[in-house]
């Protein structure tokens, strides 16, 4: 099957209607020429959107609308529709004109444009609107993603602390409550207050009552032909929320089907290394929706042009978002502005150049194939459970983002489904109750400085190898001796022991005292190289587990070397035990690897996440007899690729430019 384009396009009314059809027109030929499988109408967005849409704006939309897609179909396009707003991204000195109950922030601001959920005019409105245009026979409605409550500017986090939310509140707390006592119980330090899950209850409630008789309104009117579809933003901050996702794509279900756009991209020019965080976005929502859910990820561009983002960025996105599987690219990459996409024919020339290699993923990397590296464990609740500091929203905040980009940077493998190795990073410790968290310690598991101070304050301590005595910050005045470097003092290559790592810029450090049967990798040393203490440390426990502590709290963050990757390196193989298989990139910086096995066959995808050329080299423990090698350069049709193949693993013969792909099967 050949990857999907469905390309988003705004075609505002036009007071000669004449105009709407020569414009649908060109739209369609630009799609048949850019190989475009459908279009999403974008309605009423950003620069021409001037509130919610009612009465004879209502109509001039829809008629236009209408004729558009008529045209679009009769070119063999399929047509979806992407209504700019549900509650509203932001008000942008917009204000409501229909008296819709606005939504408040924490702190008691109150939005001029964005609507609460809670609001029953709003409510009806939406379903009306939606309903409307579902009569059209779209194949997908969009949800944007202002389907939320946090991020509406410019109220500070977002809404959700409306009068209505904390009446219902109120009613499962038993008594009545105010918005400022509700802001500091579920944000107050240590253990949650029970008020927490509650208002996470509320939120999740409201939010799936919407959902389920929106998609009774498009099922009815559509006669079942339309389904609905949700973008959603970062998964911790939806889990602030309390977002069920199984529940809610099951409430937006319309016969059995919905659709998702994940969030996974920046919108402008990023660093290659930021691949890794891409591929882990990708991957940690593939693991929450329902596999019945379609996928279709947005290559988003904003403000829409190569000013903002490169072609050979947007090239690199679209294919990190092929390998995850998905059912199309949702394309997001000409200015909402723009009327005629025939004025910006780079456009069309980057999708051309694209498909190649998009074509050459989708018959190889499909919905079905299993991921495979280190697990990243992960909970949908896991903001009801973090325990915060300083007591603000921001800090419910957690998963394992982190610990993805600080695996995949240097070069090793993760999945967000279980694994004979897994890693566990910060706050997301207090996620999992006792019984998962024997079941990690079972196994390979990895954790940095935070979770295993929170594993110790659990009881797990003895099965940790190590005691944590405290965690430090870097701006205590009480630290006499501040930390500084890390020097490697055991490893299987004994020419780097002895080498100086850096921690100076971490923002704190737990102290570790490894117990006498611990394998400690390095050791953490003051500026005048005493010691500190240890910073890695592997021990094997009494439930035949291996357990890995690094004494850093925001390992992501460490500066990176080729001697920091050979240490962690060396670190994930004694996780794995006596039987190692992941195969480990090294060869050069940000090499970022994405692991997957299917119908027998298993696949090794490396991106060069830096802006100099590389030579990738696999380390694989039991090579395979036969590799097949693929180069993907990009905006260039893939070519066979050159490797050595010997007992230590697959080396590149050639250099791999800025954002390329060496892909490996066997």
């Amino acid at each position: 099957m050949p990857a999907r384009y469905h390309l988003r396009f705004q075609l505002p009314p036009r007071k000669d209607p004449a105009e709407a059809v020569a414009h649908a027109t060109a739209l369609a030929r630009a799609c048949q020429e850019a190989g475009v499988d459908e279009v999403v109408l974008l309605l009423a967005a950003e620069e021409v959107f001037d509130g919610y849409l009612t009465g004879e704006a209502e109509d001039r939309w829809y008629e236009t609308t209408a004729t558009v897609s008529d045209v679009l179909r009769d070119a063999g396009l399929d047509v979806s529709l992407n209504p700019w707003v549900t509650t509203g991204h932001a008000d942008r000195g917009r204000k409501d004109a229909h008296g819709f109950l606005p939504m408040v922030s924490p702190t008691g601001r109150t939005a001029a444009a964005q609507a609460s959920f809670t609001c029953p005019d709003w409510r009806e409105w939406l379903y009306a609107h939606y309903g409307r245009f579902a009569g059209l026979g779209f194949r997908v409605l969009w949800l944007e993603d202002d389907f939320r409550f946090h991020n509406h500017a410019p109220l500070d986090w977002g809404g959700g602390f409306e009068a209505p939310v904390l009446n219902r509140l109120a009613d499962l707390a038993g008594r009545p409550v105010t918005r400022d006592e509700v802001v500091r119980a579920i944000t107050e330090p240590g253990p949650p207050h029970p008020w927490r899950a509650l208002l996470q209850q509320v939120w999740r409630t409201v939010q799936t009552e919407i959902a389920e008789r929106l998609s009774e309104v498009v099922e009815e009117i559509s006669s079942g032909r339309s389904r609905l579809g949700l973008m959603s933003s970062l998964p911790d901050v939806h889990s602030v929320e309390g977002r069920d996702w199984p529940a809610l794509f099951q409430a937006l279900a319309v016969q059995g089907r919905a659709t998702h756009r994940p969030h996974f991209a920046p919108y402008s020019d990023s660093a290659p290394r930021s691949i890794s965080g891409q591929m882990w976005l990708l991957e940690s929502q593939r693991a929450l929706r329902p596999a019945w859910v379609e996928s279709e990820p947005e290559i988003e561009n904003w403000p829409h042009t190569t000013w903002s983002k490169s072609d050979v960025q947007t090239w690199s996105e679209m294919t990190t978002a092929q390998l995850s599987g998905a059912d199309a690219l949702f394309l997001n990459v000409h200015p909402m502005q723009a009327g005629r996409p025939d004025r910006f024919r780079g456009t069309s020339q980057l999708l051309r150049r694209s498909r190649p290699a998009l074509d050459w993923i989708a018959g190889r990397h499909t919905k079905e194939a299993r991921t495979l590296g280190v697990g990243l464990p992960y909970r949908q609740d896991a903001a009801a459970h973090v325990r915060t500091r300083t007591g603000t929203l921001d800090e419910l905040r957690t998963g394992p983002r982190g610990a993805a980009d600080f695996l995949l940077r240097y070069g090793i493998p993760v999945t967000a489904s279980k694994a004979p190795v897994q890693a566990v990073f910060g706050k997301l410790a207090w996620a999992f109750d006792d019984g998962e968290i024997r079941e990690m310690l079972t196994g390979g598991l990895l954790l940095d400085g935070v979770a295993a101070d929170v594993l110790t304050r659990r009881g797990f301590g003895d099965l940790l190898g190590v005691q944590v005595t405290e965690v430090v910050d870097r701006e205590d005045a009480q630290a006499a001796d501040p930390f500084s470097f890390e020097q490697i003092t055991h490893h299987p290559d004994p020419d780097i022991v002895g080498t100086l790592l850096s921690v100076n810029t971490q923002p704190a450090l737990a102290r570790l005292r490894p117990g006498p049967e611990a394998v400690v990798w390095t050791h953490v040393l003051t500026p005048g190289e005493d010691v500190w203490g240890a910073g890695s440390c592997g021990y094997v426990n009494e439930l035949g587990g291996r357990v890995a502590v690094l004494a850093a709290t925001d390992p992501a963050d460490l500066p990176r070397d080729d001697f920091g990757q050979r240490v962690i390196h060396a670190v994930v193989r004694f996780l794995e035990g006596q039987s190692p298989t992941l195969p480990l990139v090294s060869g050069g910086p940000h090499l970022i690897p994405h692991l997957s096995q299917q119908d027998g066959v298993t696949r090794l995808a490396m991106a060069n996440g830096s802006f100099d050329p590389a030579l990738p080299h696999v380390d694989i423990p039991t090579p395979p007899d036969a590799v097949s090698s693929i180069r993907l350069d990009p905006l260039k049709t893939p070519a066979p690729a050159s490797v050595l193949h010997g007992e230590e693993g697959i080396t590149a013969e050639t250099e791999l430019p800025h954002r390329a792909w060496l892909m490996l099967a066997w």
